[in-house]
């Protein structure tokens, strides 16, 4: 993709112009206006999609004789957009239609920058006087250390939990299924509890 849309004014005659069919931008880019002939006023004009990512500089502009005009297109685009840009010399005696295709610009994405002390896994720290770690750890450290290192104290808490909601079910609502319910999770706590003092 070139970032300069070449337009060629009074080249084969008076008021001519050649222009391409379609143009492709990701980003800004130029109108090169060259005249090959007598001065006169170009016309640029974008439609309403295109105006939508892109500004001109100003509309109407004087070439002079045998010379070139660059205008700047400056393009914003925030998605793919397809549109007209007109083109007209002489106050209206020739009109030209360009499509004009604005790609949104592909976004390089910025490397993730990793420390080297991430992939060393850190030394295994022996408990310090009380139980919680090195540095002596306060009662969050040695209850987390504590449930770490033997997980059948977690275990047990929540058969408790659970053996309590059975009886009081039991008690409560005096149904003979909620009775044997509770019987059985009576027994799988025992059960569990005898697995885990083994």
């Amino acid at each position: 993709m070139s970032d300069t849309l070449a337009v060629h004014v009074n080249r084969t005659e008076l008021h001519g112009l050649d222009v391409p069919n379609s143009f492709e931008v990701t980003g800004s880019f130029v109108v090169e206006i060259t005249n090959h002939g007598e001065p006169l006023h170009v016309h640029l004009h974008l439609d309403d999609a295109l105006s939508e990512v892109a500004r001109l500089e100003a509309s109407n502009h004087h070439v002079d004789a045998e010379s070139t005009r660059r205008v700047e297109v400056a393009v914003d685009p925030r998605e793919a957009v397809r549109g007209k840009l007109k083109v007209v010399t002489a106050y209206g005696a020739t009109t030209r239609y360009i499509d004009l295709v604005v790609d949104r610009p592909k976004r390089e994405k910025d490397p993730v920058q990793v420390d080297e002390s991430l992939n060393k896994p850190k030394p295994r720290q022996s408990p310090g006087p009380s139980g919680g770690g090195p540095s002596g750890g306060g009662p969050n450290e040695s209850a987390g250390g504590l449930l770490v290192e033997r997980p059948e104290i977690a275990v047990l808490g929540f058969g408790g939990v659970a053996l309590a909601v059975a009886v009081l079910a039991a008690v409560v609502l005096q149904n003979v299924i909620v009775v044997l319910g509770s019987l059985v999770v009576v027994a799988g706590v025992l059960v569990a509890v005898a697995l885990l003092l083994r």
